[in-house]
């Protein structure tokens, strides 16, 4: 028996040993590569193969769903409602003209029907010419004969890029025959809380803040609409007005307002100020007096703050709470910097360069727009952020704790002296205004990019209202789209 020598074996027919690396003579099979080398090199490929696959894997569940393209890495699902916001569907609805321009909410109340008390969704709209109107929404009103019905019509796109079938129509929206309101003046707005969800059946968010603008032989309203108890939409007699209440009145110009979570108080904006109004008893006490008109105004998420947007184009911060023996009438002054940016003379004294404001007020929560204050629209998923336009076309992302300038600005936008509200989507994702051109535009919240940017109407989208994430009950699907209008009437734009 021939012994084993490392490094070799032994053919018994050649009766000699040869080496186990080199090819063995007169044989006509192959040799097989060395399997400590191949082993190597699918070892080192399946270890890089796993530690992308881990990456892949952290990226996805870790990172918020990223994915890497030649831009960077994106939120694929960020990117996808970007694609999406870019391509809307919008109808038009007839027979509304002239009564969806200056306000616009959507809410739900509790109507009756021959079948008992239903729920439905309304949308409440005001007007420059002082007319409030309940529209419902959905099939409710088709079983009464009454009303005006009235049916959308698709303004864009006029070309259909999507099959047939892959969209649904909106649905009717009907005009009971006594929704209708003739104001004492102009509606300048309509306002329920947002900022705190609460359930549908909470009574209190269904008791709808209305203020009217005021005219020559009479200063502006504050109202209160109750709508807590169940509507009877078919009857002819007016059913708001009824159901509406004056709580104060002012000898001057209401331009905006707004209330508390907890329905007790609203902040009044006016040409003189801003006033806290108790809405119980209709006790007023001013905390902001100023000779710049209060264009807009808004509580902040801890309600002790309110953000007031001035004529001449300053943001201030006002505290509301007053100290012990502390009354409105004597409220501390301050001198505030004025925006200067349409004067053409480079020598002007400090007194021209600033004005007077009385108020307990946040002197480094001060900010300066190249123009008058349009709407100011705070966010609720960032509480130290809000959104905010001004005359001039500009719309900006600002900080309250960071005032060096805004973080964000959304370009395109045309304006020059058109009060124009900013609408901002449940998720917080978009911002959407209209502008002097008649177009409508769509820009990303975090990125500012220009989502949409067309012309479908012959008029300014003044107003615009985005419905609860939950969806419309009439139109059995849930809605993610919004509501717009204009002297021209009501829009709904919506995604398929």
């Amino acid at each position: 028996m021939p012994k084993e020598l490392p490094g070799f074996y032994y053919d018994a027919e050649k009766n000699r040993y040869f080496p186990i690396k080199g090819p063995i003579p007169g044989s006509s099979k192959k040799r097989k590569s060395p399997s400590p080398i191949v082993s190597t090199k699918e070892r080192d490929k399946g270890k890089c193969m796993k530690s992308r696959s881990n990456k892949l894997l952290h990226v996805r569940e870790l990172c918020g769903k990223v994915i890497v393209s030649r831009k960077g890495k994106l939120n694929f699902q960020m990117e996808f409602l970007k694609k999406q916001a870019s391509y809307p569907l919008i109808w038009k609805y007839d027979g509304t003209q002239r009564i969806v321009n200056t306000a616009l909410e959507h809410l739900t109340i509790d109507q009756n029907t021959p079948e008992g008390p239903v729920e439905t969704d309304i949308l409440l709209t005001g007007g420059m010419n002082g007319s409030l109107c309940i529209f419902e929404v959905g099939k409710v009103g088709q079983q009464f004969n009454q009303g005006v019905k009235c049916l959308p019509v698709r303004v864009w796109p006029l070309k259909d890029r999507y099959g047939e079938g892959y969209y649904d129509s909106p649905g009717h929206v009907w005009r009971p025959p006594g929704a209708f309101v003739q104001m004492p003046s102009n509606i300048s707005c309509i306002k329920m809380s947002q900022k705190h969800p609460a359930p549908v059946s909470d009574a209190s968010l269904k008791h709808i803040l209305i203020t009217t603008l005021g005219a020559e032989s009479s200063g502006g309203t504050v109202n209160i609409l109750n709508l807590s108890e169940p509507l009877d939409l078919n009857s002819s007699i007016p059913t708001d007005r009824t159901r509406i209440s004056e709580i104060a009145s002012f000898e001057c110009t209401v331009w905006t307002a707004d209330r508390s979570h907890d329905q007790k108080q609203a902040v009044v904006g006016t040409n003189r100020g801003a006033a806290m109004l108790d809405i119980e008893t209709g006790v007023k006490s001013w905390v902001c007096r100023s000779k710049s008109d209060v264009f807009s105004i808004q509580f902040d998420n801890s309600e002790n703050t309110v953000l007031c947007g001035l004529r001449n184009g300053t943001i201030l911060s006002i505290d509301t709470r007053l100290k012990p023996g502390e009354f409105s009438g004597r409220l501390p002054q301050n001198r505030i910097p004025c925006h200067s940016s349409g004067s053409s003379s480079r020598f002007k004294s400090a007194a021209r360069d600033s004005f007077q404001l009385k108020g307990r007020m946040y002197h480094c929560n001060t900010i300066s727009m190249p123009s008058s204050v349009c709407c100011l629209a705070p966010l609720r998923l960032y509480e130290q952020c809000f959104l905010a336009s001004s005359m001039d076309g500009s719309i900006k992302l600002y900080d309250r704790r960071l005032m060096r300038g805004a973080i964000q600005s959304y370009l395109g936008n045309k304006n020059s002296h058109s009060r124009i509200q900013l609408g901002v989507d449940s998720s917080e994702t978009m911002v959407m205004s209209g502008g002097e051109d008649y177009h409508l535009r769509l820009w990303s919240i975090k990125s500012g990019e220009l989502l949409f940017d067309d012309k479908f109407m012959d008029s300014i989208p003044s107003v615009v209202r985005w419905p609860k994430t939950e969806g419309l009950l009439g139109m059995g699907k849930q809605i993610q789209g919004a509501w717009l209008g204009s002297e021209e009437g009501l829009f709904f734009m919506d995604w398929p």
